[in-house]
């Protein structure tokens, strides 16, 4: 192994131990927050923030886009070490964000105004919070478009210890309002919105204060590259395509539950997916600190290095949500009620299906980051977007049709497997890599891990009554059954040897203290 691969490894291992740490503290205090909130607001006003919160979120695609492009140009710029090339690259970015900020401000205040009157199913008692968690919405999403160019110049860097330490801070201050919340006799909902909209700000001006203070390119000075700016939005462009999908399927897919079942199903949406984000909280803190890498290799031309760390990621980011995801799928319905207490209708069933949908996609974020470092991202949206689009109109018949709510998620998870198909066959010309490596290191190894997995936890979960006890034994044959798993059958003898060496290292440093 080359020093340049060793000492890689080594910033992705240390970035991945500083984002674990900031995920444990975030997520615990994530959870214990969400259920206050929830209970404080009630299960209405939970579901209507997070509808109405959806309408301003459906526009992001726009942002997106873009920051896709940021995230793909700074990182590429550093590989090449072309400093010239970042400051321009960075200045170009921060002007297109600015204008996508007040493009967002436009489309909130017409369509998204309209859809809050028009198309939402909001209690008419409940119009005037509404209106004001739009206005919050429409503030908030403006100063997260400014803040993308500086949180991509951080990731690009990777100086994920500051990125960390802010998250931390910005989950702190959200832990205050939940505090606020119960003190201040004021409208509940209004004074969410308005608290969160602070945090946003302040967080903000952090992110900032760290780069112009660390990094020489995020002192704006105004250039007008004409080409940079083309070839950056034609990028973006492409890329609005993928962007797009996702958003209606996320926040259209919101939309279309409130139209046919009402605010109450927005709510249990909302508890399954902070029950996801969290799980897969982890997942994106290891793709977060490899994904540069496998930018920054492609820029270089080591297309070996690059596609080790493509393999590399997909597996771990798939055993690490699946070591997660396991014992919540099997005791969905215990954790859920232990958490919340009072749990929303269909929140079981959500959480389990959007879990496995998750599943899929952790695959799919090394071949989405090597599209990005390749730049040729036309054909691949193209299609990959088209097949993502159709999740929305298949859902929508099949509400009509009177199927239950749960069937747009299996819509999602169907559609979603498809396009991971599409995906390795759109990037396999622009990268080199064989379908016949991905299938071998990949999937053959996954569905191996996951077929041997589930059998003992299975055992237990479908021969004990439904107690504490059961939670623990499935929760503690999980454990055992994917570690075992994940070390015999998913990982190569070097990684083996890898994991095998560093126990060992780890258990001697503990003895001798």
């Amino acid at each position: 192994m080359s020093n340049q691969s060793s000492d890689n490894n080594k910033r992705i291992a240390k970035n991945t131990l500083l984002l674990y740490v900031r995920m444990l503290f975030i997520m615990a205090i994530s959870l214990f927050t969400s259920r206050v909130i929830l209970n404080t607001l009630g299960v209405e006003d939970y579901g209507i923030y997070n509808v109405v919160g959806g309408v301003v979120a459906m526009f992001g695609f726009i942002n997106g886009s873009m920051s896709s492009a940021t995230q793909r140009y700074i990182t590429f710029a550093l590989g090449k070490e072309d400093k010239n090339r970042l400051q321009k690259v960075f200045s170009t970015t921060l002007q297109i964000h600015t204008l996508i900020a007040g493009i967002i401000v436009l489309l909130g205040e017409t369509i998204g105004l309209w859809f809050l009157y028009n198309i939402i199913q909001i209690p008419a008692d409940r119009m005037d919070a509404a209106f004001w968690i739009l206005q919050c919405s429409i503030m908030s999403t403006v100063i997260m478009i400014i803040s993308v160019p500086y949180n991509a110049d951080i990731i690009a860097h990777e100086k994920i210890s500051a990125f960390a330490y802010i998250s931390i801070l910005e989950v702190i201050l959200k832990l205050a309002i939940v505090y606020m919340l119960v003190v201040f006799p004021f409208d509940k909902l209004i004074l969410f919105a308005f608290f969160m909209l602070a945090v946003q700000l302040l967080i903000r001006f952090c992110y900032s204060i760290y780069c112009n203070r660390h990094f020489e390119e995020t002192k704006y000075k105004h250039v007008c590259d004409k080409d940079l700016f083309k070839e950056m939005i034609e990028f973006a462009g492409w890329s609005m395509f993928g962007n797009l999908s996702a958003i209606l399927y996320g926040q259209g897919l919101n939309i279309l539950l409130n139209v046919f079942f009402g605010p109450v199903v927005n709510a249990a949406r909302a508890v399954a997916l902070q029950v996801q984000n969290s799980i897969q909280g982890f997942v994106g803190n290891f793709q977060m600190a490899i994904n540069p890498q496998i930018t920054k290799t492609y820029a270089r031309g080591d297309m070996s290095d690059m596609h080790k760390l493509m393999f590399r990621s997909a597996r771990f980011s798939f055993f690490l949500l699946f070591f997660l995801s396991l014992p919540v799928l099997f005791e969905t319905n215990f954790i859920l009620t232990i958490w919340l207490k009072t749990v929303p209708e269909n929140t079981v069933t959500f959480l389990r299906i959007i879990i496995c949908t998750s599943l899929i996609y952790s695959l799919a974020n090394p071949l989405i980051i090597a599209n990005q470092a390749t730049g040729k991202v036309k054909k691949y949206q193209a299609v990959c977007g088209t097949i993502l689009l159709l999740i929305l109109p298949i859902s929508y018949v099949c509400l009509l049709l009177g199927c239950p709510a749960y069937t747009v998620f299996i819509v999602h998870f169907i559609i979603e497997s498809v396009t991971q198909v599409a995906r390795m066959i759109m990037l396999r010309p622009l990268i080199g890599i064989r379908l016949r490596d991905y299938f071998q290191h990949i999937y053959a190894k996954v569905l191996l891990v996951v077929a041997v997995s589930v059998f003992l936890p299975s055992l237990a979960y479908f021969n004990m009554e439904d107690n504490f006890l059961r939670f623990l034994s499935v929760g503690t044959l999980c454990v055992i059954s994917v570690s075992a798993s994940v070390y015999i059958l998913g990982l190569s003898s070097n990684e083996r040897a890898l994991v095998k060496a560093k126990a060992i290292a780890i258990l001697s440093k503990f003895l001798k203290k």
